[in-house]
């Protein structure tokens, strides 16, 4: 069996929301979230054993509506944050405004550990989520994401609703929610689309996206440090900050590019990968080998780029020389002062759908989850040459 060989799952709902489980580094999870307008929406527990290269699945009930986003607690396992739409059927209102809400859940028990019995009971007689708080306070408007603070113990999380950067602190078993906000000001109708809380600075630093520009902000104050102006031609999809090179962040849009920044320097991008034939929806460093960069777009593909030369070791692996032979030395010192060459390393075309979502497992470096609109997930691998290449 070829190992780099991918996992396809296939839900019956279409679905838009992926994070991996952040919280637990021994198991290789994601939680799938659907969209579904007709029955109630799921989420999956994908759960990939990469021993017998296969997946195990358990459903949960999120009946409070179709999910457009969803996050997992670094710090605790069974908690979960999604971002989901609520219609006003009921209502006495007369606009049929459907708003986006966002919610802290805690798993059932028995699925934290993963060991429950028989999966396929789950999926004919789900569980539900049990409801922690809701971190929408519908004066902001509707809700675009849920940010849980990085390497943190679970208690901040920041939600980006229309124009406003709330945090909140979550007390008592997150069941109680304070909040200090901050407010994008400007003309016309201001609306963030996607945000990062930067790993760096001691958790103080948050960039967000809005329209076609990125703006970074200083959460102690609540004021914004940089702004990016126009830095992608069309609406800026996603971000990520490089997780061990504190002023480097990637970006993706409606121009089908993506971006690299340094945020000290804000008039040019210090690099731009024109690979993809359409909007670019998601940008995802991995966590252990900054080189190695996953992008998705809706041209239905999924790349795998080796971003080398902005990475934290651009000019490659310190080797031992007592391992080299000669022949093997001279060739190595003309190499150890070359930086190294950017290139794609794999284009993945097992999607036949926009893919909305690239996540990075937190347990395995070298393994990754894609989703795409139709509610097809597929589990790759980082190529075998490629791995042993950084590895070794």
């Amino acid at each position: 069996m070829d190992d780099d060989a991918p996992v396809i799952y296939g839900l019956e709902f279409q679905a838009r929301a992926l994070t991996a489980q952040t919280a637990e580094t021994d198991a290789i999870r994601f939680l799938v979230g659907t969209q579904s307008l007709k029955f109630d929406n799921q989420i999956h527990i994908i759960d990939f054993d990469d021993e017998n290269n296969m997946i195990n699945k358990s459903v949960l009930l999120h009946d409070a509506g179709e999910m457009w986003h969803i996050s997992g607690s670094p710090a605790d396992k069974a908690v979960l944050t999604t971002c989901y739409s609520k219609s006003d059927f009921g209502s006495q209102l007369s606009t049929s405004r459907v708003l986006t809400c966002a919610a802290v859940w805690r798993m059932p028990p028995e699925w934290e550990s993963g060991s429950h019995e028989s999966p396929d009971d789950s999926s004919n007689n789900p569980q539900t989520l049990e409801l922690l708080c809701h971190l929408d306070n519908t004066t902001h408007g509707s809700v675009a994401c849920v940010l849980w603070e990085p390497l943190g113990d679970g208690k901040r999380v920041i939600s980006l609703a229309e124009n406003h950067v709330l945090l909140w602190d979550l007390q008592e078993s997150s069941t109680k929610a304070t909040v200090s906000t901050a407010t994008l000001e400007g003309k016309g109708q201001l609306k963030f689309t996607a945000g990062k809380w930067s790993p760096h600075h001691n958790s103080t630093q948050l960039a967000t996206a809005n329209d076609t520009a990125i703006r970074g902000w200083d959460l102690r104050s609540m004021s914004q440090i940089y702004c990016i102006e126009n830095a992608h031609g069309q609406l800026v999809r996603d971000l990520d900050f490089n997780p061990n090179k504190q002023y480097y962040l990637a970006s993706c849009g409606d121009d089908c590019k993506v971006k690299f920044w340094d945020v000290r320097h804000i008039n040019e991008p210090v690099k731009c990968l024109e690979e993809h034939s359409h909007w670019v929806w998601s940008v995802r460093y991995n966590h252990s080998h900054d080189q190695l960069l996953l992008t998705g777009s809706s041209d239905s593909r999924v790349i795998l780029s080796n971003m080398v030369s902005i990475s934290s070791e651009p000019f490659g692996h310190l080797v031992d020389d007592d391992d080299l032979s000669d022949n093997e030395e001279s060739q190595q010192e003309d190499k150890g002062k070359e930086p190294l060459q950017d290139s794609i390393i794999a284009t993945y075309e097992e999607h036949e759908d926009s893919v909305y979502a690239v996540e990075w497992s937190a347990a395995d470096p070298w393994l990754f989850a894609s989703l795409s609109y139709d509610g097809r997930l597929v589990i790759n691998r980082v190529p075998r040459a490629l791995k042993y290449h950084i590895l070794l």
